[in-house]
């Protein structure tokens, strides 16, 4: 997967707003950073036992397995969830 200057730049902007509200951010674009993180993401998206999408507000709703619940807001995945997903 080859990195592009725009996820670079796209990733300190997210810090950069973090720093703002004076709180820390990491950032992980590549390497064993990268690696790291998606397989903690991996393995904490196979935790989720039931997903509720609300498209029309934005938000997908991830239930785990160890009854907690997570709260994603984003314009794009309840579009995705909500219907069957097309990756081609």
């Amino acid at each position: 997967m080859s990195r592009t200057p725009s996820v670079d730049e796209a990733a300190a902007r997210v810090v950069e707003l973090e720093a703002e509200l004076e709180s820390a951010g990491n950032a992980a674009t590549g390497g064993d950073d990268l690696a790291r993180s998606r397989a903690v993401l991996h393995q904490w998206v196979d935790s989720v036992v039931g997903v509720v999408t609300a498209p029309g507000t934005g938000r997908v709703t991830l239930i785990h397995a160890n009854g907690t619940r997570t709260g994603i807001a984003s314009p794009e995945l309840p579009f995705l969830l909500s219907r069957p997903a097309r990756f081609d």
